[in-house]
């Protein structure tokens, strides 16, 4: 009797663990999905609200061409460098309080960014934003692959994904209408993600219940600041060389021989660390190094082309920041229905390399096409390269990550997926400093070329000439700095769709693995089921 009654007190715990451990309903799973869901929607929100706004801020603030990039890149780099940590620190404390705790780092960075009277006191807020905005991307996906199987995750991604666009097209459209509205104003759109934000600390809070493991830990410090190092000075160069200094110069050599330093430093480091926060051994498994390889190049695809994408249709065709959101539809209904239908069918039927195989391939033909734009280019037409490109993401992004999630073991799920993460980051950070000195240079070489004999000569060149002088300059410049910016656009398009290749590359060679049916949760108490004393199970749970 005693036995039969212990069951029916623990009953009513509805909330209790076990429930959460792989064996959840679909409505408990969408349950626990809802706040998960609304802090994604925030973090992808807060990077597409400021896409449309930026050219506004930049004008507003008199910032320069460098500067408009390290607006994204800052952020950018942050959230690509905390990554790793975050995903580390998910495999050893509670995954719902790191989330909670980056939503917070994310309200803090957003509200001081919304205060912010300079570039440069903008772009150091912006860091903090980027902050909470890694923890967000990392631990979202690492949570859901502690709840799902990878054979039913495929349905479920298709919401995030389904997230993923709503916020990328409303965000825009979200910032243009705050830009548009004189009594609102840009410094809205980094205030508008907050009450969102606040909305999802209290459904994490309700709804999300994941069983925690306590141990000792030790933290790689070192491996962190050795990664951040190495990847600050390499951007740093990329944003200064052939503006600032020389290519060929001796700042260029202390930059990339820093950078190279800091990454020798960070392997070492990695292999004599006890907890490392890229643990190197992941790179043995041929899915995840080549996941990773074809990560770089989607997170060029991903951030590269909003960004810039904004900027041509805001400086070089004379739209609203409104109206420069909704004519980005055509790439977020691509996206959206690409990752919901590939998510929905790689559940059915247990396959998905042929949807990564398939979306490289249209990041790369989408790419391709875009690299014609110029100044006059017909707006169906980018509408129709805009909704290839955007088939193309949906289908490689999140599947990418599934591929890796499948194949690694249980304790290292949270470092694989925040591996795969981080190097998509990396890929987007770089990409947007690589292409935005591109786009920098090209401009410079077509308003050098544009300049009246006279203007030249007087000026020194184009070196007076340039985004900053947009809104000063006299009607003939600001026409054609209009164009030079139209024309160029076409080549960051065509460097991102010579990158895009490697991800194809990279893709053919990954071996298909059947999907697995066990939760995260599942497999790590499989795994671990050999330890002799039953107790320390029960603890881990708890």
């Amino acid at each position: 009797m005693t036995t039969t009654r212990e069951p029916a007190v623990a009953a009513p715990a509805a909330e209790a663990p076990a429930e959460q451990q792989g064996r959840m309903t679909h409505r408990q799973i969408l349950e626990a999905l809802s706040g998960m869901l609304l802090a994604m929607f925030v973090a992808f929100l807060s990077s597409t609200v400021v896409s449309n706004a930026l050219p506004t801020i930049i004008t507003d603030l008199r910032g320069s061409q460098s500067q408009y990039t390290w607006v994204v890149t800052a952020t950018l780099l942050a959230s690509t460098a905390s990554t790793p940590i975050w995903g580390k620190l998910a495999d050893l404390f509670s995954k719902k309080l790191l989330i909670q705790l980056s939503i917070v780092v994310f309200i803090v960075g957003s509200m001081l960014a919304g205060l912010s009277q300079s570039v440069g006191t903008l772009i150091g807020w912006r860091v903090l934003q980027g902050l909470g905005l890694g923890g967000l991307q990392a631990l979202v996906q690492i949570a859901m692959a502690a709840m799902i199987s990878p054979r039913e995750r495929g349905r479920y991604s298709g919401l995030l994904g389904a997230v993923m666009a709503v916020a990328t097209v409303g965000g825009p459209l979200l910032g243009g209408l705050l830009v548009d509205t004189s009594w609102l104003g840009w410094r809205w759109c980094f205030y508008v993600g907050v009450p969102f934000a606040a909305v999802a600390l209290v459904l994490l809070q309700r709804t999300l219940h994941l069983p925690v493991t306590r141990r000792r830990v030790r933290i790689d410090y070192l491996g962190a600041a050795f990664l951040t190092a190495g990847v600050s000075a390499m951007l740093i160069w990329v944003t200064l060389a052939g503006d600032r200094f020389a290519w060929a110069s001796v700042e260029t050599a202390l930059f990339l021989g820093g950078s190279a330093l800091a990454v020798v430093a960070f392997v070492v480091t990695e292999l004599r660390a006890p907890e490392p926060i890229v643990p190197l051994r992941l790179f043995r498994d041929r899915t995840t190094t080549l996941a990773i390889v074809a990560s770089v190049a989607i997170g060029v695809a991903m951030f590269g082309s909003t960004v810039f994408l904004g900027q041509y249709l805001q400086i070089s065709r004379g739209y609203s920041p409104t109206a420069a959101g909704l004519l980005t539809i055509p790439m977020v209904g691509g996206l959206l229905v690409s990752s919901t239908v590939s998510g929905i069918l790689i559940t059915r039927h247990g396959r998905w390399k042929r949807f990564l195989v398939a979306g490289s391939l249209l990041v790369v033909a989408g790419f391709g096409l875009l690299a014609t734009v110029d100044h006059e280019t017909d707006m169906v037409l980018l509408g129709v390269f805009l909704f290839v490109l955007g088939v193309g993401i949906g289908m490689t992004m999140q599947n990418l990550v599934l591929a890796v999630q499948n194949t690694v073991a249980a304790s290292d799920l949270g470092a694989a997926s925040s591996a795969v993460a981080f190097f998509r980051s990396l890929g987007g950070t770089v990409g947007v400093s690589v292409l935005g000195a591109v786009l920098s240079n090209r401009v410079t070489d077509l308003i050098t070329a544009g300049l009246p004999p006279e203007a030249a000569a007087a000026g020194g060149g184009s070196g007076g000439v340039g985004l900053a002088s947009l809104a000063d300059a006299p009607p003939a410049i600001q026409e054609l700095i209009r164009v030079s910016y139209g024309d160029a656009t076409g080549r960051v398009f065509l460097v991102s769709a010579v990158i895009a290749v490697v991800a194809v590359a990279a893709i053919l060679l990954i071996r298909e693995v059947a999907l697995r049916t066990e939760s995260g949760e599942e497999r790590l108490a499989r795994e671990s089921r050999p330890a002799p004393a039953e107790d320390e199970a029960v603890g881990t749970a708890r």
